[in-house]
């Protein structure tokens, strides 16, 4: 069964909760593209750097530091690559270096001195960064409604928060005592936290920073950063819904939030919160929207979760690049010291630069084997010419 953990903090009974209740504004805000958001690398590459690090892990843990391509070539859906597994490693010889086994004369695939040397350096950055990442995994948990989450969901989330992919499987020397493994409902294994200590969001620490007198007895009206896209044209309606959502109390992501009408503007605050903390926690800051809805069940998310995302654009921005739509923070990326950077977000960029190099390595190759096919034509027909005169 789901264990109840206790909260520390309650939110006291706030006598405006439902105040807001009968002034709810049907907000809708058209969409805008916006170039900025749609060119950041380190996002929008991701969706191919995972395999590649999934595949990079397969190799680096051979004994030998190089497999048979017969080693992932069915394991493509699990490691998330989108084609044929051999296909794919081709595309970034940068990355994979191939070459012929000693047996059959299968493909075999080890790493390039580049890329094993970036593996170095991730691996050191897990090391020295293991409280760092022990603490955002801590977060993630304490913002759920009962303080468990399933493995499953932790897994599926692994990514994001920049754990390595074997993180759960050695709990003795990444997790403390403070977490511990219980059996929840429909036959879950989950990660629960029993915490004692009071914990501040990022918009709380910057409201802290500047000159809050925040003492986290009662909520205060802590505003929301706001970044408008450009040229957005708001309705007089939505400016004033927007004046006054500001207004409302600050709850807390860590805090109790089972006396909130759950159809008050005030619940909708805390939703946003809790997206931009979460959000903050992540790599990139950003994560693909079906991720976040499937957090639904267990943080406590309304059904229609996703207008949040429609409703707030001045804070979150939806790229549609990739087929698929990531949800931004746009905190992180205009006011670079508002958000903590992730450690291991230099390691991915290094990653990603290498990837790219790789598009030139096979432009070259390119090149190179039409130039040897247009030689041999010409030397063809050279000779042709040859006997035809003899």
């Amino acid at each position: 069964m789901l264990l109840n953990l206790p909260h520390t903090h309650k939110i006291p009974w706030l006598p405006f909760s439902n105040i807001q209740r009968y002034s709810y504004v049907n907000v809708y805000m058209k969409w805008k593209k916006d170039s900025y958001y749609d060119s950041i690398e380190h996002i929008h590459h991701s969706i191919q750097l995972k395999p590649v690090i999934a595949l990079k892990n397969s190799i680096v843990q051979s004994p030998n530091g190089c497999i048979p391509i017969s080693a992932v070539s069915k394991r493509g859906l699990q490691l998330d690559v989108p084609m044929k597994v051999s296909r794919f490693m081709r595309q970034y010889p940068s990355i994979f270096e191939e070459f012929r086994g000693p047996a059959c004369n299968h493909p075999w695939f080890r790493m390039t001195t580049e890329a094993a040397e970036i593996d170095r350096d991730e691996k050191k950055v897990y090391e020295e960064s293991r409280e760092e990442l022990r603490s955002r995994l801590r977060k993630m948990i304490l913002m759920t409604k009962e303080n468990v989450l399933p493995l499953k969901i932790i897994q599926g989330m692994q990514w994001y928060l920049g754990l390595p992919s074997d993180f759960l499987q050695h709990p003795e020397q990444n997790l403390d005592e403070s977490f511990r493994f219980v059996e929840m409902e429909d036959g879950l294994k989950g990660l629960a936290l029993e915490s004692r200590e009071r914990v501040y969001s990022v918009l709380e620490k910057n409201a802290i920073k500047g000159g809050l007198n925040f003492d986290g007895s009662s909520a205060d009206a802590i505003e929301f950063p706001f970044f408008p896209s450009k040229a957005l044209r708001v309705k007089s309606k939505i400016v004033i819904w927007l004046h006054e959502f500001q207004k409302l109390p600050y709850i807390s992501p860590y805090e109790d939030f089972s006396n909130l009408d759950p159809n008050s503007d005030i619940a909708e605050k805390r939703l946003i919160g809790v997206l931009h903390e979460l959000l903050s926690l992540f790599i990139d800051h950003s994560a693909e929207r079906r991720k976040l809805l499937c957090l639904k069940k267990y943080f406590g998310f309304p059904q229609k979760v996703h207008r949040a995302f429609e409703r707030h654009p001045h804070m979150f921005y939806m790229s549609f690049r990739n087929k698929t739509c990531t949800v931004i923070l746009k905190e992180a990326y205009c006011n670079e010291l508002a958000i903590e950077k992730h450690p291991l977000l230099s390691v991915r960029k290094r990653y990603i630069k290498l990837m790219k190099e790789s598009e030139m390595i096979l432009k070259n190759r390119r090149m190179k084997n039409g130039f040897s096919n247009c030689t041999e034509k010409l030397n063809l027909e050279s000779n042709d010419l040859d006997e035809g005169g003899t």
